[in-house]
């Protein structure tokens, strides 16, 4: 039986300092607002088994055949319309937050490495795993950016992660965060975000929490993600000191023809329009970082959908991007995961240069 081939191990010298690292995963973006860049991000994205539980027989075909043929220019153009010069917001957003939680926990007397990637696209999670691992990390904790489990995100960066493992002869020590849907600082920074808007704009008839659909059948299956918006949506109402006609929690980004988790967010607000409504204010929970689900579906096409259905006035408040009381819960989530390994322990150049002395002198090379 043929050996398992694994991937060179970058150079180690005895008595250098073990490192932990922390990794905040995102699920991705194209480099390029352009149909090739798309197609390979789709591509990508669309053949992941936990993002489509479609047979593969029956699947691929059906996405390089039809899919991969015709969304891309579609795609493209939306995220023309919300492209930076900085580059795609998602990925702006994702590496501010690294810089600045890496900052953070240095304040606080950690010292770790931070770091960010994507599931999807670049920096790949395997790209920067191998940065890191050259580097010296030892340990890593793997923060995804996504506050709600789901098999769908969390698990696929798990997954990424695995594959990554089962090419190393020596594997780091390895955490991951699944889920702070309820962690106290992510939602009173979601609550102080509405606060801000309310205390500048004014408080609409209505807050709709948007999220992300998955379909619905992934529900009955056993994933949690549908429980945990709710829950996420109760505790800011409560944190808001809404009741429950002040707020609805509807799920967006529907793709395909299957039932998807309900009530679909452009319908519904079309219908609220429609009974009368005429003023909603939309927050987006769980995305951390504005993207072209909140940029373009949210703040373009379902304000557009609710304005002509009769409302007046639609505003969206802004993902939690670099707000400091969202990094400071960052912060405080890394810091709970990060507890029993030594990032606070001062290492002396004597002390390491004395662990390489009794290395060589059992006979290690230099």
């Amino acid at each position: 039986m043929p050996s398992p081939t694994f991937a060179p191990e970058p150079p180690y010298a005895h008595g250098s300092p073990a490192r932990t690292a922390v990794l905040l995963c995102n699920l991705g973006t194209p480099d390029e607002p352009t149909a090739p860049a798309l197609r390979r991000y789709l591509g990508e994205f669309l053949s992941d088994p936990r993002v489509v539980e479609i047979p593969r027989l029956v699947w691929l075909p059906i996405l390089h055949g039809v899919i991969l043929r015709v969304r891309p220019a579609k795609s493209a153009a939306k995220y023309a319309s919300i492209w930076t010069p900085e580059g795609s917001p998602l990925k702006v957003w994702t590496e501010k937050q690294a810089k600045l939680l890496g900052g953070y926990l240095g304040e606080r007397g950690h010292q770790v490495q931070v770091r960010y990637a994507m599931r999807y696209g670049n920096p790949s999670i395997a790209s920067v795993l191998d940065a890191l691992k050259a580097e010296g990390a030892t340990r890593i904790l793997l923060l995804p950016a996504y506050p709600q489990y789901s098999g769908t995100t969390s698990a696929s960066v798990i997954d990424a992660v695995t594959a990554w493992s089962a090419r190393q002869r020596h594997v780091p020590e390895l955490r991951f965060v699944n889920r702070y849907h309820d962690h106290p600082g992510y939602i009173a920074a979601l609550a102080r975000s509405v606060r801000a808007h309310w205390q500048a704009h004014g408080q609409a008839e209505q807050l709709v929490m948007s999220f992300h659909g998955v379909p619905e059948r992934t529900l009955h299956l056993g994933d949690p993600y549908h429980c945990e918006c709710l829950k996420t949506g109760r505790l800011l109402a409560q944190a808001l000191g809404l009741d429950a006609k002040g707020y609805r929690v509807t799920f967006q980004s529907r793709f395909g023809k299957a039932k998807w988790l309900e009530p679909y967010t452009e319908p519904t607000l079309v219908a609220m329009a429609q009974q009368g409504v005429k003023s909603v204010q939309l927050i987006c929970p769980g995305f951390t970082g504005d993207c072209i689900e909140t940029l373009e579906e949210i703040d373009m096409e379902a304000r557009a959908a609710f304005t002509q259905a009769g409302g007046e006035r639609f505003e969206y408040i802004a993902c939690l991007n670099d707000r400091p009381e969202w990094i400071q819960a960052l912060t405080d989530i890394a810091e709970q995961h990060l507890q029993g390994w030594p990032t606070r322990e001062p290492v002396t150049a004597q002390a390491l240069e004395d662990s390489r002395q009794r290395a060589i002198a059992q006979g290690a090379r230099r």
